[in-house]
């Protein structure tokens, strides 16, 4: 619903975007590359073939369990001198005019030549806690796995709050297949990384703590 604005004259307008602003930008499908990498924000936002979608912003649970999953990668890769991990928000720039910001990223030390100041070429390995709505969820679920694929990322992670479940694919060629599902009360392991495993009770207990109500 468009409420009325008064402007510095008086005046009174329906409320609307300033398009004076977006007229500063490329119209949808007319984004190049170094349109997106120079537009700099507190949104998540990912490039797709002329296009940009914006992502919905993540919640406080979303983030603790993004950050516990990074915690624990972070300490195994790093005492073990395995390579780099960092958190969303980061570009990986997955072939020529596609871009995604993993949640989760890793890149092996013999890979750090592909880590560049702007954005990543690629990754090693990629984690994705799922969360919002069917449109949200099947970007995770299929779209990204069939381009995370095509991108040769050899492992992704899919975290699921909803249903209480990691599911972690391997790359087989080129499409991935399923190395563990894992639900509460077990743990997730790596293909990748060998050793490396998350009990999955533990990573979906991370979320708001809410204060009981008094009787």
């Amino acid at each position: 619903m468009n409420h009325a604005r008064k402007s510095p004259t008086g005046k009174t307008h329906p409320a609307e975007p300033t398009w004076d602003v977006a007229y500063l930008f490329p119209t949808q499908g007319n984004w190049s590359e170094e349109d997106y990498l120079a537009l700099n924000g507190n949104q998540l936002v990912e490039f797709a073939n002329g296009f940009l979608e914006v992502l919905p912003m993540p919640t406080t649970s979303h983030q603790l369990l993004v950050v516990y999953l990074y915690g624990l990668l972070l300490a195994f890769t790093t005492s073990r001198d395995l390579g780099t991990v960092l958190v969303v928000p980061l570009r990986v720039q997955l072939w020529r005019g596609k871009f995604r910001e993993p949640d989760v990223l890793f890149m092996l030390k013999e890979h750090a030549g592909r880590i560049g100041e702007e954005f990543w070429r690629g990754a090693d390995l990629v984690m994705e806690v799922l969360s919002g709505t069917d449109e949200d969820r099947r970007r995770d679920l299929v779209t990204k796995r069939r381009e995370y694929a095509r991108a040769g990322i050899v492992e992704y992670w899919l975290v699921d709050p909803q249903e209480g479940r990691i599911t972690v694919l391997r790359l087989v060629g080129k499409r991935y297949v399923v190395h563990g599902e894992s639900a509460k009360g077990s743990v997730a392991t790596s293909y990748l990384l060998p050793g490396f495993t998350v009990d999955v009770s533990q990573a979906f207990s991370q979320q708001v703590r809410r204060p009981r109500k008094k009787p």
